[in-house]
């Protein structure tokens, strides 16, 4: 069989505990078949580190580095970007290519969302027409869960999912206690997730109370629900139970919040003037509880996608297989697709590994479904909890330690020497 040619692995987006995972799935593979493929390059930053030619030897990498991929987390062990390809932006089109032709690269895989999907697609066929035969070939990345559709038919879930929800199931069982112990004082307690337009990372949430025991309450942006409704809601459980945990998406709506945008037009919640949940607090706390004492917020970060302690085993499992996937797609069935995981029907967890047309992917948004959201608005159904449940795991990672430390991943910076003029991405001129 031909040789294929070298490699270029590339991140886009924001990371996931697992995400290197994936990156090992790929790069242990690639090495599999030594036939097929020579040099293995991460791309240092995304497609910035394409457009920059700053190419990251990872086959020169020792193979005790790359397997600890699998515990690092998020994306400090090749980087990735927000900087997106559009489509005026032809000279940044036309300068990926000149770099792959010059570091004879005959395969492109990058992990990432939908627009990433759209990218690789897109430089694919620009390659092929500008007369470089490259195989680009998508895997899944997202701790929001909307890659593909929302029938599940071009992937069940997306390798980040279900170590977010690990954490989150975890993060509301600790909130419990602390609710439990000062609600004399503080009986309502707001819990800020990520999820920008979509539910799937507060709906885990319940998880940690699937017998509906805690006095918890979620607001998902599908939901519908008004400041003066959860207030509403809030007082009638404080008056039921004496105190209420309130889990609130960053994409509720309760107006302007001088929001900035990325390069892909998300918004970026994060980087805005105020949070959702500090106006929920000062709302609640200005409209008054039904019982003694305030209302407290905890704003949940970054650490959503980089604390490795909280991973799912099953999601790192996922994670490299799909990476894994990826790689024999491109050997046996060529360009435009993305490597998927689809759940086996059944009540037993389990699933397979396919592929799917990286079109399919870049022309699909996922949406919560409406028949996972309970009647309240403010709650999820048994439904989703089998759905989510398999994602978290079973088991604790374990992450190897030196000195008291995590001992993560470290590559070392050996970069491909550069062949081309030095260039300055469109949109960063």
């Amino acid at each position: 069989m031909a040789k294929i040619g070298n490699v270029v692995v590339a991140q886009s987006g924001g990371p996931s505990p697992v995400i290197n995972s994936s990156l090992r799935g790929v790069i242990e593979t690639c090495r599999a078949y030594p036939s097929r493929f020579g040099t293995v390059y991460g791309a240092w930053h995304g497609i910035e580190g394409v457009l920059k030619e700053e190419l990251l030897d990872l086959s020169a990498q020792p193979e005790e580095e790359i397997a600890l991929l699998r515990t690092t987390p998020a994306a400090g062990a090749i980087g990735t970007c927000r900087y997106k390809l559009k489509e005026a932006q032809q000279e940044d089109f036309e300068r990926v290519v000149e770099v792959f032709k010059a570091h004879e690269i005959g395969c492109f895989f990058y992990i990432g969302g939908n627009d990433s999907m759209d990218t690789a697609n897109k430089i694919s066929l620009l390659a092929h027409e500008r007369g470089l035969e490259l195989i680009g070939v998508g895997v899944p990345k997202t701790i929001d869960n909307d890659v593909g559709d929302s029938e599940f038919k071009l992937i069940d879930h997306t390798p980040g999912y279900g170590s977010v929800a690990r954490y989150w199931s975890h993060v509301v069982q600790n909130a419990n206690e602390e609710n439990a112990g000062s609600c004399p004082s503080d009986p309502v307690l707001v819990l800020q997730a990520m999820g920008r337009k979509i539910g799937f990372i507060p709906a885990s949430t319940r998880l940690a109370d699937p017998k509906h025991e805690m006095p918890l309450q979620i607001y998902m942006a599908e939901g519908g629900v008004t400041l003066e409704e959860l207030a509403g809601n809030v007082n009638d459980t404080l008056r039921e139970r004496g105190r209420c945990i309130v889990v609130i998406s960053e994409g509720f709506d309760v107006g302007e919040l001088g929001e900035s945008r990325d390069a892909f037009g998300h918004v970026q919640f994060s980087a805005s003037e105020t949070t959702v949940c500090q106006v929920v607090v000062n709302y609640l706390n200005r409209e008054g509880l039904a019982v003694r004492g305030s209302a407290r917020g905890q704003v949940y970060g970054t650490d959503q996608r980089n604390a490795m302690v909280y991973a799912s085993t099953v999601d790192l499992d996922e994670a490299y297989k799909v990476g894994r996937k990826a790689v024999e797609v491109a050997v046996n069935d060529g360009s435009g697709f993305m490597a998927t995981i689809l759940r086996r029907p059944g009540p037993i967890y389990g699933v397979e590994y396919d592929r799917v047309p990286l079109e399919e992917v870049a022309n699909s948004e996922r949406r919560f479904p409406q028949h996972w959201i309970a009647g309240s608005r403010i709650d999820v159904t048994d439904d989703f909890v089998r759905y989510a449940r398999p994602l978290i795991g079973e088991e604790w990672v374990s992450v190897p330690m030196v000195g008291g430390l995590q001992r993560f991943a470290r590559l070392r910076p050996l970069f491909a020497e550069k062949r081309c003029a030095e260039y300055t991405p469109q949109a960063l001129r």
